[in-house]
């Protein structure tokens, strides 16, 4: 009897421990340009160790990198986020999320992902 509750010990944990897969895989869904101000106005996007990006209610942006702070824009257009950040730096993607998740796509570039998260803003120096 014992030999029993091990294999169904061992079943247990196994199924405890298998990666999720199909209907629990994260589902990442296109913003449009309203609904990407809204999620965005006031928020921070980051990856919690390196860098985080602030979007202002005026279309700034500010950039915190590695402890150094940078000012810079961002705007709406035509359903995507557009960031600028001073000269040769910046861009305009279309914003995926799933919950906080955000993923920056270009089009036509499905191995240029970049990601982070959205959250409330946090307070820096």
């Amino acid at each position: 009897m014992s030999t029993k509750y091990g294999v169904l010990a061992v079943v247990a944990f196994v199924m405890l421990c298998a990666p999720v897969t199909g209907d629990g895989a994260e589902k990442f869904q296109k913003l449009s340009g309203p609904q990407i101000r809204a999620r965005f106005t006031g928020m921070e996007m980051t990856d919690n160790v390196h860098w985080a990006d602030v979007f202002g209610g005026n279309g700034s942006l500010t950039a915190y990198s590695m402890g150094k702070k940078k000012e810079g824009k961002w705007r709406i257009d035509n359903d995507e986020l557009c960031i600028e950040r001073g000269k040769d730096e910046g861009g305009c993607y279309q914003v995926w999320m799933s919950g906080t998740k955000v993923e920056f796509r270009r089009e036509g570039l499905p191995d240029a992902i970049f990601e982070g998260v959205l959250q409330r803003r946090t307070a820096r120096n």
